[in-house]
């Protein structure tokens, strides 16, 4: 079957939810979606058959399995079968609904007519392959945080969305008042989605630049120093990006780090102190946790 996915579902007890999110990203698993299912909860995630075979699949039943084991929590189910690209955005939106986030956003599928007299900023998003639907607490929080520094008036803030996915972040923060962003990503089809998001929302190219590419390539598209910049990745990649931070901040850039698991809280702290940044605020959602963070 030509351009393949495997769609993933888990079944699970509601407290191991984070757990499986983080394990599923961890494995590579893109654009996931939780809905509940009696007392289960379903976790979604699609992954391309190139990336992984039914040995691969086998072993990620089995950490799940453990992971559940460790929480002593009963095991999830796992089952997984391939569908094609078609299918893909179609099973997506069975499982996605409006969802207002903080006090001013609202994050609306693309495939549903917007509302005529909305009393919140819609974000219109179709993320296709790309991680970032405003469902994960990390996002969440990210978007909170961002709704916490800018206060919707439009300012010369130039904001900076590292490991960018679906372009939720650099979109939400052109639409609280930034008045330009720059979004990189290492996955080309994370800037496409971002790039497609973009003119979604009548945002012009020229106020949202998107390239694919890491903390390096950022630092090339910039012609000075950022205001604030967001990074909802792995914990793993934070700690090697934090070094680089230096080169894309000024005195008073602020930033934003999500992606982090609370056990993971401590390495992130103390790398960013080792390298002249304090951690303003900690916000927590369950098993979660994002830094709000300024120079020292």
């Amino acid at each position: 079957m030509a351009n393949s996915w495997w769609e993933i579902e888990i079944f699970s007890e509601p407290d191991l939810e984070d757990t499986i999110f983080w394990r599923l990203e961890q494995f590579g698993g893109r654009g996931m979606s939780s809905d509940r299912q009696g007392t289960l909860v379903r976790i979604c995630t699609y992954l391309p058959e190139r990336q992984a075979q039914l040995l691969d699949l086998a072993a990620l039943a089995l950490w799940l399995r453990q992971d559940a084991l460790i929480a002593e929590l009963p095991a999830p189910t796992a089952r997984w079968h391939l569908i094609d690209e078609e299918d893909w955005s179609s099973s997506w939106k069975e499982h996605w609904e409006p969802q207002a986030i903080g006090d001013r956003l609202l994050i609306y599928p693309a495939w549903l007519q917007p509302p005529e007299k909305p009393e919140r900023l819609v974000l219109r998003l179709d993320p296709g392959v790309a991680f970032g639907t405003g469902t994960h607490q990390t996002t969440q929080l990210c978007l909170e945080s961002l709704e916490m520094h800018l206060d919707g008036e439009p300012e010369p803030i130039v904001i900076a969305d590292i490991g960018c996915g679906s372009g939720i972040l650099s979109i939400a923060s052109i639409l609280l008042g930034a008045n330009k962003a720059y979004a990189v990503d290492t996955d080309f089809l994370a800037v496409r989605s971002t790039r497609s998001n973009r003119d979604l929302n009548s945002i012009s190219a020229d106020k949202l630049l998107v390239e694919k590419g890491n903390i390096n390539r950022l630092i090339q598209m910039l012609d000075r120093p950022v205001d604030g910049f967001a990074c909802n990745i792995l914990a793993e990649v934070i700690i090697d990006l934090i070094p680089h931070l230096e080169a894309i901040a000024h005195p008073q850039t602020w930033g934003i780090l999500s992606g982090i698991l609370l056990d993971q809280a401590k390495p992130i702290a103390d790398t960013l102190e080792a390298h002249g940044w304090s951690v303003a605020t900690l916000w927590r959602r369950q098993d979660w946790c994002c830094f709000n963070i300024r120079r020292s």
